[in-house]
């Protein structure tokens, strides 16, 4: 199976990028976690993305808040997927949001929403179900426990509503 990176602009960001790393443990997904600012240190990110296919990686998350420059600077040196997560490091996230969904023609980032480190890894794994079906039978058994939940929860409505 092919790894996941996680890249994050500062080691702060690992409080939110944490929930990407747990999610992916818990679908036996290999990855990897990095620190590599496109502004702090610009090469190594690039060095990092553009031989993230010949090192057995599959899909990238980027997160980073602020101006979140990341995702898009590993997308102008890698064919794969890159997904990036704006976080919240100041105006509710807003500004890293835009910044990431605003890419330039030719340089795709998937986003997430601010914050959304479990749906990002969520996602890269849909990504790399695509051609494992033991990855796709797990996905597939999450989202029908999650249905499962959401209806015990119903039933347990209707009962109170009754009871009015």
């Amino acid at each position: 199976m092919k790894k996941v990176a996680i890249i994050m602009g500062s080691d702060s960001d690992w409080k939110v990028m944490e929930k990407a790393a747990l999610t992916l443990k818990g679908l036996d997904i290999p990855f990897e976690a990095h620190v590599y600012s496109a502004h702090r240190t610009p090469e190594e990110a690039a060095q990092f993305a553009a031989s993230a296919a010949d090192n057995g990686f599959g899909v990238i998350i980027a997160g980073a808040g602020m101006s979140a420059a990341l995702a898009g600077c590993l997308s102008a040196k890698t064919t794969l997927p890159v997904i990036g997560v704006p976080l919240d490091a100041g105006l509710q996230g807003v500004d890293a949001l835009l910044s990431t969904v605003m890419m330039p023609p030719g340089i795709p980032v998937g986003s997430v929403g601010v914050n959304a480190a479990k749906n990002a890894a969520l996602l890269a794994a849909e990504i790399l179900a695509v051609n494992d079906a033991e990855l796709t039978g797990k996905l597939a058994a999450q989202k029908e426990a999650m249905r499962n939940a959401v209806l015990e929860k119903d039933a347990k409505m209707q009962e109170t509503v009754k009871a009015l």
